[in-house]
């Protein structure tokens, strides 16, 4: 672990730094499984939109 000293002799323990690496862009499986996901994510959300409107309109 890194230690510094600041004024005082206070000691300050510091977190390590994760490796840094560069991203790659997404393949077409990857592209695809998003957009999949998505539809099915919009989906849900238009669905349960759907019937929070419908059962709060029954009388």
């Amino acid at each position: 672990m890194p230690y510094t000293n600041e004024e005082g002799g206070l000691l300050n323990n510091f977190a390590k730094e994760p490796k840094v690496y560069q991203a790659e862009p997404p393949t077409d499986g990857q592209k695809r499984t998003y957009i999949i996901l998505g539809i099915g994510a919009a989906l849900l959300v238009g669905g349960l939109i759907f019937v929070a409107f419908s059962v709060s309109h029954v009388s």
